[in-house]
């Protein structure tokens, strides 16, 4: 069954994409920055085709694995040709269709935080920033503990983020950022695809320090696993 959602811009895009070979620009909004496009294409990359970040992230997947905001389910498909037991998440409707034609075996469209699709996961899967579906430091520790409940004794997220300081140091490399804004990594976004305009969002990008203190705070640990070329990183996190 093919499902349409006009209030799903990127949704919308995936399955233009998937469908045509073709789609048109994908925008993304912010009130802090310049509009930017997003490159659907991208969503459908292949595992030789993924930043170095990624292909370490899918090597450390064990056991059964949640992948939260899968898209198009370029990570899904990859661990599934390994032979690896992967059940794949998004809130898009077409996007989880378009997962599902695509061959992946066990997609939801799901919330990660109130829908059921599953529990007793040795990875959570978490790529492309997908640690910001958080939306706000203050409610990093929610997201966390949504995870202890999905997670195995022994199992950890597998999380890339990236840190936004850069934008804001000045020339003497001083974070020019008033607190009382709050965190600096904290981003408003909305997603345009054509005419079709999805819902306002935010997102938070985190540091991997203020990571590892909100993680410890609610008995996680944190280990960075990766970094790559642009402020972002790969940390590993799991129950202390």
């Amino acid at each position: 069954m093919k499902l349409i959602n006009n209030n799903d811009p990127m949704g919308l895009a995936i399955k233009d994409f998937f469908e045509t070979g073709h789609s048109q620009p994908l925008l993304i909004h912010s009130s802090m920055f310049d509009d930017d496009v997003m490159p659907v294409p991208n969503l459908f990359r292949s595992e030789a085709k993924m930043p170095l970040i990624e292909k370490e992230a899918l090597k450390l997947c064990k056991g059964r694995i949640l992948d939260v905001g899968a898209g198009a389910g370029c990570h899904s498909l990859a661990l599934q040709q390994k032979g690896l037991d992967v059940t794949a998440i998004d809130i898009s409707p077409n996007a989880v269709d378009v997962m599902r034609r695509r061959g992946i075996t066990h997609t939801y469209c799901a919330d990660f935080y109130t829908d059921g699709f599953g529990d007793n996961f040795d990875t959570i899967l978490m790529l492309m920033n997908g640690i910001g579906i958080a939306g706000s430091l203050n409610q990093l520790p929610n997201l966390l503990k949504r995870c202890q409940e999905l997670l195995t004794k022994d199992g950890y997220i597998l999380a890339d983020s990236s840190d936004l300081r850069y934008i804001y140091e000045n020339e003497n490399g001083v974070l020019d950022w008033d607190d009382a804004n709050g965190y600096y990594g904290e981003v408003d976004f909305q997603m345009q695809y054509g005419t079709c305009k999805g819902p306002e969002f935010n997102w938070l990008y985190i540091d991997f320090e203020t990571l590892t203190l909100v993680a410890q705070s609610v008995g996680m640990k944190v280990e960075k696993i990766a970094t790559g070329n642009h402020y972002d990183y790969l940390a590993r996190i799991q129950m202390i």
